[in-house]
């Protein structure tokens, strides 16, 4: 987790002056939507990978994979070259992420779990606290192409000792199925779903009939493909698991928006420096840890269903900081503070969200839930993110000025915020 919290966060920051150098600042959404909807294909992979033979071998062949996809996005020549590599980035994530989830749910007791995500938050803190600055400066003074080569080469050697190490032991079984598990979804679905949301980022960066054409197909692949990789009820937020993977969904759209066009908009509209955006990445990642960590210190005997709405209305304060920072006359960081306020937020919010989705999961189907969790975390980020962009060109077509549009791309926030607060309810653990 602390490779994989250097690597992200030190890329991230660096992402809207690549776009812009490769002349992609349209086809950014796609840029930071393709993380994503690999994601959707890696963490469905992972999570039945680590029920069926244990989550160590998903977890190896993910960090295997993220030093390469380092490398991909260090060579760019073009912003579509960046995309792939970007795609195979959140193809690994996404294994990762949810292998790592998993293995707590198979050899920690409840009552150690949600310390247990809480110390993987941690990890982030070193990263958080040395990846975005010194990205931002390398970016900067020297090339954004060198913190990605930088990091292939930082991350190659520990990555091999973690892959050897994981190979060298002897792990126990995985947990047996029990007869009403339902079957792995087939690689098809998968790559449809990933396929689909890769469509829909594209096609919201214009609005010719093109455009609109690759919209519809990737609505068509994630509606007809996209309920068989989540909990039946999902989409009416049944009560227990289905609503706990929908607020997930929900929660991660409007942080990763936050994330994704904050920065955008304080390099496109108000020529920050990406140190700037990388003193914002770290307050975020910081900020991620501490809430994280008071949710299961110091918050541990609140039921976590209050945890959640409390998380959401945190974001729901962040949004309107970031409609705030779209004003000519306030500074730069208030924007960036918008960011802060949300990892806030999403450190309670998340955590209590994975404590809920394992104590709804019998102990075979606890990789599954990972995998749900990861699944529906992405389909909101890039649901969100793909009505923010549509409603961003939308007003900048319409001749608005780049305020305006950042300003009614955030404010759309405030729906999920808000949907997140009334369903709170549905995920207590009865």
């Amino acid at each position: 987790m602390f490779l994989t919290g250097l690597a992200a966060l030190a890329v991230v920051p660096t992402l809207p002056t690549a776009a812009r150098d490769l002349d992609g600042v349209a086809l950014f959404p796609l840029v930071a939507g393709c993380f994503v909807a690999a994601s959707l294909l890696g963490g469905v992979l992972g999570g039945h990978w680590a029920d069926r033979s244990g989550a160590h071998r998903p977890l190896a062949a993910g960090m295997v994979l993220a030093v390469a996809t380092l490398l991909v996005s260090a060579a760019s020549t073009s912003i579509w070259q960046l995309a792939a590599g970007r795609f195979l980035d959140g193809l690994a994530g996404g294994m990762v992420a949810v292998s790592i989830n998993a293995a707590i749910g198979q050899a920690y007791p409840d009552r150690l779990r949600a310390r247990a995500l809480a110390l993987m938050s941690a990890c982030w803190i070193v990263p958080s606290l040395v990846g975005p600055p010194l990205a931002g400066l390398v970016a900067g003074w020297w090339s954004w192409r060198a913190v990605f080569f930088g990091l292939a080469v930082l991350t190659l050697v520990p990555a091999l000792v973690v892959v050897a190490l994981l190979r060298g032991r002897s792990w126990p079984p995985a947990p047996a199925p029990s007869a009403d598990r339902p079957r792995s979804p087939a690689l098809m679905v998968a790559t449809a779903v990933s396929a689909g949301a890769a469509l829909g980022q594209y096609g919201v960066s214009g609005w010719d009939m093109r455009h609109l054409l690759f919209v519809a197909g990737g609505l068509v692949l994630l509606v007809v493909f996209a309920p068989r990789l989540l909990p039946p009820g999902t989409w009416r937020a049944g009560r227990g698991l289905p609503a706990t993977v929908l607020l997930r969904g929900l929660g991660s759209g409007v942080f990763f928006t936050l994330d994704a066009f904050v920065p955008l908009l304080l390099v496109t509209d108000r020529g920050a420096p990406p140190a700037l955006i990388g003193l914002a990445f770290t307050g975020a990642a910081v900020a991620w840890a501490a809430a994280s960590w008071a949710q299961s210190r110091l918050l541990e005997d609140r039921p976590r269903h209050h945890l959640v709405v409390a998380g959401a209305l945190v974001l729901a304060a962040a949004v309107v900081i970031a409609v705030a920072g779209t004003l000519s006359a306030m500074p730069a960081f208030v924007a960036a503070s918008a960011m802060v306020v949300a990892a806030i937020g999403m450190g309670m919010l998340a955590p209590s969200l994975t404590v809920l989705s394992l104590s709804h999961s019998p102990a075979d189907r606890q990789g599954y839930a990972s995998g749900a969790m990861q699944t529906a975390q992405n389909l909101g980020q890039i649901t969100v993110l793909g009505l923010s962009s549509a409603l961003l060109n939308a007003c900048l077509g319409a001749g608005s000025t780049d305020s305006v549009g950042y300003a009614a791309a955030f404010g759309l926030l405030l729906a999920p915020c808000l949907l997140s607060t009334l369903l709170a309810a549905r995920t207590r653990i009865t």
